[in-house]
C-alpha cells in the first residue's frame, strides 16, 4: 500500500481521515486494541461514559482543528465550557493557576507567598539555573515550589525531578510580584489563563465517541486487533506482513520488540526514553463542587488530580482519580461486585521531558524520515501534546505529504 499508519489514537485517525478527505484511499490504519481512540477512549461506567485514559478535552483555541473534527461529530453534539480547574493546597480549595489565585488563600498564607515571590530569582534578575528543581525555585519562588510544583510533579512524573529538562517549562510566565499583589488587594485573578481555558466536551457519549466515529469513516481501511512487534526500516515492513511506501508511526517507540536496520546509537536513544504510567479509578460519590478538575499536590494522597465527571458530562455522577501507577494503592482487579470494570491502567500515559530527549528524538526522526518513516503525535514524537495539537500536526503532515 502507499501509506501504513500504526496506532489509531487521535494522531493516526486524524492523519488517515485527512488522506481520505484528499481522495487518497491506498492506506491502512492498524491498531493493537479492539477499538480506536488510544488514550482518548471512553467506556460506560456506572451508567455514563468515563474517559479511561485520563482527562481529555477539545480545546477551543484552534479553529482549524474544530472545523476538522466537527465534520465527524457536529458542533451541535458538544457542550462548551469555560474552564474551572482548582488546586487543593494548605487545606484550601483555590482556583488554578496558583499564582493568579493566591488571593483566595488565608491572609497569613497570602503574605508568605508574596514574600517568596518578591525574592524569586526571575524577579531579582539572577541567572537562570539549569537543573529542574533549582529552576522551579528560580521561576516561581520558594513557597509555590515547595507547596505545589515540586510535590505535584513528583507525584505525576517520579521522585527524581532533576532528570527532567527545563525546556518544556519555558512557556510558563514569570510570576509577577506586582500582579500577584494586585490580585490579593483587588481579590481577582491577574495574568494569562492556562490551556483549555475554553473547551468542548461531548453531550452524550464521552470524548472517545469522536475517535470512534472517525474510525467508522475509514471503514475497511481501519484494522483493529493488530499488535505491532517488528519494524524493518529498509524493507519498510511491519510484522513481516504489512509493507508500504510510507509508514506513519504514532505508537510508542519503546513498544516495538525489534526495529531492524536502526543504527545502535539511535536504538540507544529509544532505550533511554522515559514515560510514566497512570491508573484511572472511578468513584461514584457526587462532589459538592463546580470544578471540572482539581489538582492535589499533597504527597499523603496517592492521586495527583481528580476529574469531576458530573460537571462536564451531563446526566452522570461521580468522579475519577488519576494516579501514577507506582503510587496506586487500589484493588488489582478494578472491578466492583457486579463485575463492571472501574479501574483502568494506562502503561503509556505521559512521555517524560528528560534532559537530552529532544536531541535524541531529533536524531531518530530525522534518520527515519529520510527513509519514508515518520513519527507523529504524543508517542511518535515523544512530546506531551494534547489531542488538539496532535490533530493539527497530523493534518499538517498529511497535507505536506500529499502535495
Amino acid at each position: 500500500m502507499k501509506y501504513l499508519i500504526i496506532g489509531a489514537g487521535p494522531a493516526g485517525l486524524s492523519f488517515a481521515c485527512r488522506l481520505l478527505e484528499h481522495g487518497e484511499k491506498d492506506f491502512l490504519l492498524i491498531e493493537k486494541e479492539n477499538e480506536a481512540g488510544g488514550l482518548c477512549r471512553s467506556q460506560a461506567v456506572d451508567g455514563s461514559p468515563l474517559d479511561i485514559g485520563g482527562g481529555h478535552f477539545l480545546d477551543e483555541k484552534n479553529k482549524a482543528v474544530l472545523d476538522f473534527v466537527f465534520q465527524y461529530m457536529p458542533k451541535a453534539e458538544w457542550d462548551r465550557y469555560e474552564r474551572d480547574s482548582r488546586i487543593f493546597i494548605n487545606d484550601t480549595l483555590i482556583g488554578s493557576p496558583i499564582e493568579a489565585n493566591i488571593w483566595q488563600m488565608k491572609i497569613t498564607d497570602q503574605v508568605e507567598y508574596l514574600k517568596a515571590i518578591a525574592v524569586a530569582g526571575c524577579n531579582l534578575g539572577t541567572e537562570k539555573p539549569e537543573r529542574f528543581v533549582d529552576w522551579i525555585y528560580w521561576k516561581l519562588g520558594k513557597k509555590i515550589a515547595e507547596d505545589y510544583m515540586l510535590p505535584y510533579n513528583q507525584k505525576m512524573f517520579g521522585k527524581d525531578l532533576n532528570e527532567l529538562g527545563t525546556y518544556w517549562l519555558e512557556k510558563l510566565p514569570n510570576v509577577s510580584f506586582e500582579e500577584t499583589l494586585l490580585s490579593c488587594l483587588e481579590k481577582k485573578a491577574y495574568g494569562t489563563q492556562p490551556g483549555h481555558a475554553v473547551f468542548y466536551y461531548t453531550k452524550k457519549y464521552g470524548y472517545g465517541e469522536l475517535w470512534r466515529r472517525m474510525a467508522e469513516a475509514l471503514k475497511e481501511r481501519f484494522q483493529p486487533d493488530v499488535t505491532v512487534r517488528t519494524l524493518d526500516i529498509e524493507k519498510k515492513e511491519v510484522n513481516g506482513e504489512f509493507s508500504a511506501e510510507v509508514i506513519i508511526n504514532t505508537a510508542p517507540w519503546k513498544s516495538f520488540e525489534r526495529i531492524e536496520g536502526l543504527p545502535g546509537e539511535l536504538q540507544r536513544n529509544i532505550d533511554g526514553l522515559k514515560y510514566s504510567s497512570i491508573v484511572v479509578d472511578y468513584k461514584e460519590e457526587k462532589l459538592d463542587t463546580k470544578a471540572h478538575w482539581i489538582y492535589y499536590p499533597d504527597p499523603a494522597l496517592s492521586y495527583h488530580r481528580i476529574l469531576v465527571r458530573h460537571n462536564f458530562c451531563p446526566g452522570s455522577r461521580g468522579y475519577w482519580t488519576e494516579t501514577n501507577l507506582t503510587r496506586f494503592e487500589g484493588a488489582d482487579t478494578g472491578q466492583d461486585n457486579s463485575g463492571e470494570c472501574r479501574t483502568f491502567v494506562n502503561e503509556y500515559a505521559y512521555p517524560l521531558n528528560t534532559i537530552g530527549k529532544n536531541e535524541a528524538m531529533e536524531g531518530l526522526l530525522s534518520y527515519l524520515k529520510k527513509r519514508g518513516i515518520y513519527g507523529l503525535g504524543r508517542w511518535g514524537e515523544w512530546q506531551h501534546f494534547n489531542s488538539d495539537v496532535v490533530v493539527a500536526r497530523a493534518v499538517q503532515l498529511a497535507d505536506g505529504l500529499l502535495q
